[in-house]
């Protein structure tokens, strides 16, 4: 969008000498003293300005419907202006004439179908106030899309993650084995984050739906408008207080940018997890998330989880860019916020579906159990469990971790763990008196196991089945409350919209 700062008065958008569109160049806004040159090209967005040409539409129905009520233009100029809207909509964006944005494009249309009286829709608003509120209107719509993935996704994984609540996992750190754990536990340590991503894009969504139309350039204007009707019309929750702050600010992308970058980081973090597991022939990803090589058949490449990897890079570029482009400007309006909301539309683009696929490959994933038994008590990845077993029966933690560390220095390459008899030598050693003065020997042997040594971690978030079937009733509640919120939002937003046309008929 480009700006003119140019709030109008009724009937201003006439000229003498050419008619808006016609061959010198002019066109609602510019006339002609300002419509040619190079400089027009380069600060056009009319081709980008195609995702909120709905949204304009809109936003003018509800402007229109405000003045007449409000007696600033009579019913009959309204109900031709209302109409011609109707016409510019069914002939559609690329019907547009030329013209440096949406807005000025489709005044333009409209004073070619109605006439002079049709510029009399540009009365009290200015290019400014009415960019921010098609921006904030589009920009609702993609939070609700998202909201609406993420809350899906977050169902799907919940329900996998319910058919795993025993299947075994080796757990890392640094890469190395640490401890065994559940796949179940590591795709709930994935839906967590996601939840919190919920509250995060609900919060942005509230930020969002708030109106700034008329505040017109940015100092308000003198007309008796009712920015409440507009906003109830349009199914905002209300109206940005200040004029100034109505016009300038873009923190509504920041925000809605924000916390789709940390959700692509979540499902990078995620996509890892499952290339290193596929590399691992832990899991085997589902055909229609994978590709093979162009010269090596016997490769399954697991390429879309590498494609969402690299979406956390597109998302964080495209939040640098946008603090970039804001940092430093002076209120009020300046027409480098022509250049903020790309990168919010880049982030709204390609996070959702990046989490579409993640979840897909997931869920459709098929565990190799037999591996991941074999690979859970890898590298004596139960060593914590004696330690704990040891501290259990009255041994101070430290003395115990030395006597289990002990014989992890010992072990021979390849051994996953060791034998009853070492770990007793090792205990005499140290605490010179036998093991069994402390622990029974049959119980050692359940706690080199890693199905006893995930089961017996069941404090609360922990791995073992009982602890993890606790997470899954609390996730499943947690998720239940944020569809309701997200319901009420849209069935409120649905009903504006529809007592919006309910009003609009009245002039026809």
């Amino acid at each position: 969008m480009t700006d003119g700062e140019d709030t109008h008065d009724a009937g201003e958008a006439t000229s003498s000498d050419s008619a808006p569109g016609d061959a010198t160049g002019g066109t609602a806004i510019r006339r002609d003293r300002f419509a040619g040159g190079p400089a027009r090209g380069f600060m056009s967005s009319l081709a980008a300005d195609e995702r909120i040409f709905a949204a304009d539409l809109q936003v003018d129905r509800a402007h229109t419907v405000m003045l007449a009520e409000q007696g600033i233009i009579d019913d009959e100029d309204a109900a031709a202006i209302l109409d011609a809207l109707d016409d510019v909509e069914a002939a559609g964006h690329g019907e547009l004439p030329d013209a440096e944005d949406v807005h000025e494009a489709i005044e333009t249309a409209v004073i070619e179908r109605v006439g002079p009286e049709g510029g009399r829709m540009h009365t009290a608003r200015s290019r400014n106030d009415e960019v921010a509120t098609c921006i904030r209107y589009r920009l609702r719509s993609d939070l609700f899309e998202a909201l609406e993935t993420v809350v899906g996704a977050r169902e799907e994984l919940l329900d996998t993650a319910a058919d795993h609540t025993e299947t075994l996992l080796p757990g890392f750190t640094h890469l190395q084995y640490a401890q065994p754990v559940t796949v179940a536990h590591w795709i709930l340590s994935y839906e967590g984050p996601l939840a919190r991503d919920t509250e995060r894009l609900l919060a942005a969504l509230d930020t969002t739906n708030q109106s700034p139309l008329g505040a017109a350039a940015f100092a308000g204007t003198p007309f008796d408008v009712d920015r409440a009707r507009t906003a109830e019309l349009l199914g905002f929750d209300g109206t940005v207080a200040n004029s100034m702050d109505a016009t300038s600010s873009r923190d509504f992308l920041v925000e809605t940018t924000s916390a789709l970058t940390t959700l692509a980081t979540t499902l990078s973090g995620l996509a890892e997890d499952l290339v290193v597991y596929s590399g691992r022939d832990y899991v085997e990803i589902s055909d229609d998330y994978a590709s093979t090589s162009s010269i090596m058949p016997q490769k399954k490449n697991p390429d879309t989880l590498e494609i969402v990897r690299a979406t956390a890079g597109e998302a964080q570029g495209a939040l640098q860019r946008l603090l970039t482009t804001l940092k430093g400007l002076p209120r009020s309006y300046n027409i480098d916020l022509q250049e903020a909301t790309p990168p919010a539309w880049t982030a709204v683009d390609s996070v959702p579906p990046a989490l579409e696929v993640a979840t897909g490959a997931l869920t459709t994933a098929e565990w190799h159990e037999d591996v991941l038994a074999d690979e859970a008590a890898a590298g004596f990845s139960t060593a914590t469990g004696v330690a704990d077993r040891l501290a259990m029966a009255g041994v101070p933690f430290r003395t115990a971790h030395e006597v289990v560390a002990t014989v992890a220095e010992d072990l021979d390459p390849g051994q996953d763990a060791p034998a009853i008899d070492e770990l007793e030598a090792a205990a005499e050693a140290i605490l010179g008196e036998p093991l069994t003065a402390y622990v029974e020997r049959e119980t050692l042997e359940a706690t080199l196991d890693p199905v006893e040594s995930v089961a017996m971690r069941d404090s609360p978030g922990g791995p073992a089945p009982a602890a993890v079937e606790t997470q899954l009733d609390d996730a499943r509640e947690r998720l239940t409350a944020d569809e309701a919120a997200l319901a009420e939002r849209r069935d409120a937003v649905t009903d504006a919209l529809a007592a919006l046309e309910a009003e609009v008929a009245t002039y026809a």
